[in-house]
């Protein structure tokens, strides 16, 4: 729905923003690789070991700017489109412009919610890790099977957990981008908007994510598996130069797949809790009258009824809804 109302603000923004992220990505982190691995071939045996351990830490610290760059982008893009399917539920559609404007002064926070959440899977990650190496250590059988029980353990507890925080606290991003609420009580307020519907949030978003998944998959597969029998096809008789134009062309076209499918994969993964915060605020707090209130209200003229996602909690918005970016 989203992506078929307002594409440009949506489908658009993710596709320049990903697009970004991804060349951005492979560029820093293929030219600190490719210059370390220069700089270690071209090394004194003495230097050899500084310099591959500064080359070590110089891919691990772009990786790790990779993975910011990336949370950066999906911030902005989840926030952009939580907007827009709040303003879209009421009727309005508002240009990239006006989505921005709406969403300035919340980016940074959702950017703290999502820097938060890696932060806990690197803690979480680091710990089992820690354990199974210290077990692994100790060298005897004892110590090896316990350290295999450790890592199957943690990732069993890590998905238990994934799946329940993960659920209860789907609504963050929503209640700071929708109703801009401060960090604490975004998170509160998810909390209290999925308690008691547990199942039916956690069912729905599974879902999804097992659709969209399944579909990226099913596009993405003939690519890669045509991509090895066109080098073949390009290159029947073995040239190098061939075949190095052959692997660049399919490549350079998968990664463009990939860049389209990971942009409509991130706007429909935001747009969809950002509809069930909204049904749950209907179910539980009546809110589809609050709704209809300010679209009769707006529609007879009268701009005094305020914007029904806001609260008394809610931080002050730069934008109005009867934005003059906003199309009905």
């Amino acid at each position: 729905m989203v992506l078929r109302r307002n594409p440009r603000p949506t489908f658009g923004l993710a596709l320049l923003i990903m697009s970004l992220v991804m060349v951005g990505s492979l560029v820093l982190v293929g030219v600190v690789t490719f210059s370390g691995i220069e700089r270690s071939l071209s090394a004194s045996d003495g230097d050899a070991a500084a310099i591959e351990a500064g080359a070590t830490a110089g891919v691990i610290l772009s990786a790790l700017f990779a993975v910011a760059l990336s949370l950066v982008g999906g911030a902005i893009l989840q926030g952009v489109i939580s907007l827009e399917v709040a303003r879209g539920t009421v009727g309005e559609r508002l240009r990239l412009r006006g989505l921005w404007n709406a969403a300035k002064g919340r980016i940074g926070a959702l950017i703290g919610w999502s820097a938060l959440v890696m932060l806990a899977v690197i803690v979480g990650i680091a710990i089992v890790a820690g354990v199974s190496v210290l077990l692994f250590a100790i060298g005897d059988t004892a110590g090896i099977v316990f350290g295999v029980l450790t890592m199957l353990g943690g990732l069993l507890v890590a998905l238990f957990l994934a799946a329940w925080l993960g659920t209860f606290f789907a609504f963050v991003p929503s209640a700071l981008m929708i109703e801009r609420l401060p960090l604490m009580l975004a998170i509160r307020r998810s909390w209290s908007l999925v308690k008691g519907n547990f199942w039916r949030t956690f069912g729905i978003l599974l879902l999804i994510l097992v659709i969209v998944n399944t579909v990226s998959s099913v596009v993405t597969a003939p690519v890669s598996f045509f991509g090895g029998l066109g080098i073949g096809l390009l290159n029947p008789t073995g040239n190098e130069e061939t075949a190095v134009v052959a692997f660049a062309v399919i490549y350079i076209v998968s990664i463009i797949l990939s860049v389209i499918i990971s942009a409509v994969t991130i706007v429909i993964q935001s747009a969809a809790p950002a509809l069930l915060y909204i049904d749950m605020r209907m179910r539980k707090e009546g809110f589809d009258l609050d709704l209809t209130r300010f679209v009769e209200a707006r529609n007879v003229g009268d701009h005094s009824v305020p914007d029904p996602y806001l609260t008394a909690q809610s931080t002050p918005s730069r934008a109005t809804p009867a934005s003059p970016n906003a199309a009905s």
